[in-house]
């Protein structure tokens, strides 16, 4: 699997495109005129290691609290503007890191070029955003329906009028609800275009099937070396979004951060509440950093051996569990009332070195 390399652009302090790592980006659900609530959503998104922050801009009168905002999370903000342009050009003039826009619902060629000028003069990223519910009509009319092949031609539609006017700090994204649409757009506007893109199944669903549904669109679209930031988009608290990227990214291995849970179905043989158990560690070890292979196995069958990769691991008997490390018993006879904190102290050595 060797990743596309495309045009590289800067949103605030990261790097997007070029060799840089994919970047994880999620969008906060919270109404923007509660500052503090949306400020609180905007923090646990940073502590989960969300890379860049978008934004819901509704009316111009929202774009007001861009420079405090941005000064109170520390990170890149992009703002997310539909039907009305001049919400882009005040976002723009306040300052935001990059803004997203979706040329359909906008709707006029004469408006998206303000927001060009705009963006020339301010110097400010653009993601131009293609959803297949929101194609122009000139270009449906053509194809006769919502397409992978009517997204690209509004991209590259698009692309060219920013090139026109002079201005290329762009990203791209190419989005449907369903997965083959998505994959075939993406990878043909990937096939004549180096600007960088932002890949994703929007409206992807609920939490549990909006993230089996992503992985399997995002996951080939990586595999095919095409993506530089990723949103995973469900309905529900969008720390989950971010929990879920990093774990696509991690098993595509394009990124490692955070604890990869190695941990056994379970069957007759374990006489342990295991489902419990990973249950509750997966939510205390939930915000590490560090990278480590963590196993919790249900009983000695499935433990070091089964799990031999893992850099540190327990596995619970009938009455006593056992830690291990590449699969290899480094203590043995350990209480199972104490197995849980013991692997969380190893945890907590390990990451520190």
């Amino acid at each position: 699997m060797e990743r596309k390399k495309t045009k590289k652009i800067q949103i605030g302090k990261i790097s997007v495109g070029g060799n840089n790592p994919v970047v994880v980006q999620s969008m906060l659900k919270t109404d923007p005129d509660n500052i503090q609530e949306t400020l609180n959503q905007a923090r646990e998104l940073k502590k989960a290691g969300c890379e860049l922050i978008r934004m819901a801009l509704p009316q111009e009168d929202t774009c007001k609290i861009i420079p405090f905002f941005k000064k109170e999370i520390g990170m890149p903000l992009i703002g997310d503007i539909h039907f009305n342009h001049k919400i882009a050009l005040k976002a723009m003039e306040l300052g935001i890191d990059a803004i997203r826009i979706n040329p359909g619902t906008i709707n006029s060629v004469r408006k998206v070029k303000e927001v060009i000028r705009c963006a020339k003069e301010t110097k400010t990223p653009v993601r131009i955003g293609i959803n297949v519910g929101s194609i122009e009509k000139r270009i449906l009319k053509k194809h006769g329906k919502p397409n992978a092949d009517a997204m690209v031609e509004s991209a590259l539609y698009y692309t060219k009028m920013f090139e026109d006017s002079g201005w290329t700090e762009l990203k791209v994204s190419l989005k449907a609800s369903d997965i083959f649409q998505t994959i075939e757009a993406h990878k043909k506007f990937s096939e004549v275009s180096d600007y960088p893109v932002h890949i994703g199944i929007t409206e992807a669903g609920p939490i549990f099937s909006g993230v089996i549904k992503s992985a399997l669109g995002i996951g080939i679209l990586l595999y095919e070396g095409i993506g530089d930031t990723i949103r995973v988009s469900l309905t529900g608290n969008p720390v989950y979004e971010v929990d879920a990227a990093y774990h696509i990214l991690r098993n595509m291995g394009l990124r490692k951060r955070g604890i990869n849970i190695i941990s056994c179905p379970t069957c007759g043989r374990c006489k342990t509440n295991l489902m419990e158990i990973v249950d509750n560690f997966e939510k205390e070890i939930n915000h590490f950093d560090g990278h480590l292979n963590v196993a919790i196995m249900g009983c000695e069958v499935n433990g070091p051996g089964e799990a031999r990769e893992a850099d540190i691991g327990i596995a619970f008997g009938a009455n006593k569990a056992m830690l291990f490390s590449k699969g290899v018993v480094i203590k043995n006879n350990i209480p199972k009332e104490m197995a849980k904190d013991l692997l969380k102290e190893e945890i907590y050595n390990m990451t520190a070195k």
